[in-house]
């Protein structure tokens, strides 16, 4: 444990946002299985729905430097041509 007052609370703030990464991380790819999920039914519309989530979310993700900004742009591509395809 650190012995400085100012290592002991960026100790405390690091693990405070980590857990709010990994929340926010976690969240984003439950709604991807989510439109995976409906994509394969055949649900074309909540997985429209769920894409527009997807995005906002991602980008939120990528503003807040949880994940990178080209690696949210590259889901959101992804899942989007899955969706077409699949249409």
């Amino acid at each position: 444990m650190a012995n400085i007052k100012s290592a002991e609370k960026r100790i405390l703030v690091t693990r405070k946002r980590t857990a709010l990464n990994k929340s926010r991380k976690s969240e984003i790819k439950t709604y991807i299985k989510k439109f995976d999920s409906a994509v394969a039914k055949g649900e074309y519309e909540e997985a429209r729905a769920l894409l527009k989530v997807i995005d906002k979310k991602l980008k939120k993700a990528a503003h807040k430097n949880v994940i990178h900004m080209n690696a949210a742009s590259r889901k959101v591509s992804r899942l989007t041509k899955a969706l077409n395809k699949a249409m």
